[in-house]
């Protein structure tokens, strides 16, 4: 088989369905792998100490931070690189695919740096105490100069599926965890002659999982598929890169980083009807980012799927991509609705929640589910709009659901209705989310058309 530099566009043709959900399985399998690891590290963690659980559970914030940035160059590369590659134009991919990877390395050394001068003051606002700074000093340390490895797999990954390649990244993840899972405990607890590094020993673990899979996925890109070229290094060629780069993953990471200031917003809300509402709103919350692990890995295989089409000028197939993955998610979401419906208060049973917290449990899963479908629209829509090129749509369209509905309603909600009131607002919120997705995916869609029809044809000119 040629590799993918040498091969047209993967998903400019053939069944619609079938290209989209090539790209979707994978990922959500990668997904889950991510899942399972994080689950698997603290869990080793736990049965060193209580005090290094706590520790690492301050860290979520920041890892969440560094994060939704290697996340944001991913997509913003994705997008461009789609798009170019649906044009055939492969050593453009190439020269965008090596400045992206050196756009990784400098975030990734801006990070390294910021990071280790500012973890006292940083994790003192969070609310960390002198008991627990210590292992927070240990952890980050390790943690932060390993970001290069946790920023350049996300890059070379995302250039592999703007290829039509969700395979082999779904792979490399998974095996990415499993190297996790297999190493954390040997360097944890000082298994076979190794020295007992406990929450240090997690840090390096995950550094160590993320380093093979940078040298995996940069051994496909660079020397498999021959998607990175090192040759274009001028500044000006760099500045055109990352400007291109970051007008998608700049939005798409304002839109990230605003999810979990409203998370916290509307748990500060919750906690307002005790302790117990909180910990079923948790354990809801839990069962609600496993139940969307599908919509998100839709939404991711939507950048890729798009912008070939749209980079091939296939918007016939771009329309009919979107409208497959509404179909699904309005089936998808439906299956869910009914399933925690009929099934809501027995997973609540096997959690051991107490009369409040199980009662808040289902409230959720009884209410918030029945808008998945509408929240499925709205995350396709958020990855389409992207690899249109429209990033500061996408932002808006998410920014609708958590800024401008979820979180006022929430608050106007639950003075009237008490918690109820805030499920009602978050099933609302994905509901105009939804509509104003389908809407503007509309009026882009249509814009789009008529600008391709005004331009003049190449062949009477």
């Amino acid at each position: 088989m040629k590799p993918a530099a040498q091969r047209g566009a993967r998903l400019t043709d053939g069944p619609v369905g079938r290209a989209v959900l090539s790209l979707m399985l994978p990922m959500a399998l990668g997904m889950i792998a991510i899942v399972v690891n994080n689950l698997a590290g603290a869990f080793f963690v736990a049965r060193v100490s209580t005090d290094q659980l706590a520790a690492i559970s301050f860290t979520f914030p920041v890892s969440f931070i560094v994060g939704a940035i290697a996340m944001a160059l991913g997509i913003g590369t994705s997008a461009v690189a789609s798009r170019l590659f649906g044009a055939g134009k492969r050593d453009e991919v190439r020269r965008i695919t090596g400045h992206a990877m050196l756009l990784a390395v400098a975030c990734s050394l801006a990070m390294t740096v910021l990071g280790l001068l500012t973890i006292d003051p940083l994790f003192r606002l969070l609310g960390a105490d002198e008991n627990t700074l210590p292992d927070i000093h240990r952890y980050m340390r390790i943690y932060y100069w390993g970001g290069i490895f946790l920023v350049g797999p996300m890059i070379a990954n995302s250039v592999l599926r703007a290829a039509g390649d969700a395979k082999r990244p779904a792979i490399l993840m998974a095996t990415s965890a499993a190297v996790n899972i297999a190493i954390d405990p040997v360097l944890i607890f000082g298994l076979f002659g190794f020295p007992r590094m406990e929450i240090e020993g997690a840090a390096l673990g995950a550094v160590i999982a993320n380093a093979v899979m940078l040298l995996a996925s940069a051994y496909f890109v660079i020397h498999r598929e021959h998607l990175v070229s090192f040759r274009h290094f001028m500044p000006e060629l760099i500045g055109d890169s990352w400007r291109r780069i970051l007008q998608v993953g700049l939005p798409s990471m304002t839109s990230s980083l605003v999810s979990p200031i409203t998370t916290a917003f509307i748990t500060s809300q919750v906690a307002r009807y005790g302790h117990e509402a909180v910990a079923g709103f948790g354990m809801a919350a839990r069962v609600e980012g496993l139940t969307l692990m599908p919509l998100i890995a839709l939404s991711a295989a939507m950048t890729p799927y798009t912008g070939q089409n749209f980079g091939a000028n296939r918007l016939d197939r771009v329309h009919e991509g979107v409208r497959f993955a509404y179909r699904f998610s309005l089936a998808y979401g439906l299956c869910v609705a009914v399933l925690l419906l009929a099934g809501g208060s027995l997973l609540a049973t096997l959690f051991g929640l107490e009369p409040g917290a199980h009662e808040a449990a289902l409230l959720q899963m009884h209410i918030v589910p029945l808008s998945y479908m509408a929240l499925g629209v709205s995350m396709t829509v958020n990855g389409t709009l992207n690899a249109m090129g429209r990033p500061m749509a996408a932002m808006y369209v998410s920014l609708s659901r958590t800024i401008a509905v979820y979180a006022p309603l929430a608050w106007v909600l639950s003075h009237f209705f008490g918690l109820v009131g805030i499920f009602v607002a978050a099933a609302t919120a994905n509901v105009v989310s939804g509509a104003i997705g389908a809407a503007w995916f509309r009026f882009a869609y249509r814009e789009t058309l008529a600008g391709q029809a005004a331009r003049p044809d190449p062949q009477q000119t």
